[in-house]
């Protein structure tokens, strides 16, 4: 790329007798008499004729279609050569209807798409990310901000916390969005699966211990018609010979999600589905490489239980980059 000559492609005709150097710039393509005069195989009296008549019966604007640069010739020397852009390359072609003519009209109609196309979608990509980065510098200073001047409570600085972690893997958003990134990968294999008997007898010994200190009552960790078995069955399915769910990551991720969401207990979801996670990562030796600590645990569930339905994948994609971050 050059700022002044804009981009230059090649042209090069089907039976290989003439190969051009093509500038766009300006939002078309720009050629030179001399290189017209190759295009077409006419002389350079012909094509001066038809360029005077393009202008002659006002089929085209001169001054908005043509434009003069400076050009090193072979001899060291600089010379002022006019070019014309496609609006006039195409107009002489039709003039001249040649083979030729026709084969360039159709390669550069089909360049020149592309490069505004591609060009429009890597500009318009390049200004969202960099509206992420301004955006992760911002959450950023907000967060230390009200840390330092300790505007937050406890359970607030661990949401923000969360959100400013979060927010250095946000571009994975964009490009996922733009299908050029998967979800992330788990990094480990399953070792066990869930059993629900022994979870609903995990979930029995919190609610004693729960119900001696007066943090729950009866209605706690009281089953809906097996909606807990429900959804660890669901966690657990396969479909094809292949699980649904394939790393112990995602299990966990949508293990947290669903009871929090799906309300299965009569009382205690938000609780119970932090425990539940918890004892799933325990069991697979992923809780101390998980790097959520109690607070992030708090902060977690409440960004869960106050999402929309609408924005399950982002909160299964933000439990998943936390836990494989």
């Amino acid at each position: 790329m050059n700022n002044e000559l804009g981009e230059i492609v090649i042209f090069q005709a089907e039976d290989g007798s003439t190969a051009l150097d093509v500038q766009l710039q300006n939002e078309t393509v720009w050629l030179s008499q001399a290189q017209m005069v190759d295009l077409f195989a006419k002389s350079k009296q012909n094509i001066s004729l038809h360029v005077r008549n393009i202008f002659k019966e006002g089929e085209l604007m001169e001054e908005a279609v043509v434009k003069e640069s400076l050009t090193t010739a072979a001899d060291g020397k600089k010379y002022r050569v006019k070019r014309y852009n496609l609006d006039v390359i195409i107009s002489v072609g039709y003039r001249i209807k040649s083979i030729r003519g026709t084969q360039f009209r159709i390669w550069a109609t089909s360049v020149l798409k592309d490069h505004l196309i591609k060009g429009y979608s890597l500009n318009e990509r390049r200004l969202a990310e960099k509206g992420l980065l301004e955006m992760e510098q911002a959450v950023s200073l907000l967060s230390s901000t009200l840390r330092r001047n300790e505007l937050v409570t406890e359970q607030g600085s661990a949401v923000l916390e969360i959100v400013t972690s979060y927010a250095k893997t946000w571009s994975l958003l964009l490009q996922y969005d733009e299908d050029r990134l998967l979800l992330p990968k788990g990094k480990s294999k399953k070792k066990h699966g869930i059993d629900y008997q022994e979870v609903k007898g995990a979930i029995a010994s919190l609610k004693s211990k729960l119900f001696a200190c007066n943090e729950a009552t009866e209605l706690f960790g009281q089953e809906r018609e097996h909606h807990l078995e429900g959804i660890l069955g669901n966690i657990m399915q396969t479909f094809g010979g292949e699980e649904l769910y394939p790393t112990t990551e995602q299990k966990a991720a949508h293990l947290l999600y669903f009871i929090i969401k799906d309300h299965p207990f009569v009382d205690g979801n938000k609780r119970i589905g932090s425990f539940v996670f918890l004892l799933f990562l325990q069991d697979n030796d992923m809780l101390d490489q998980s790097g959520i600590n109690q607070n992030g645990l708090v902060a977690l569930t409440l960004l869960v239980a106050e999402s929309d339905a609408g924005q399950k994948e982002l909160m299964i994609r933000l439990i998943l980059n936390l836990l494989t971050n």
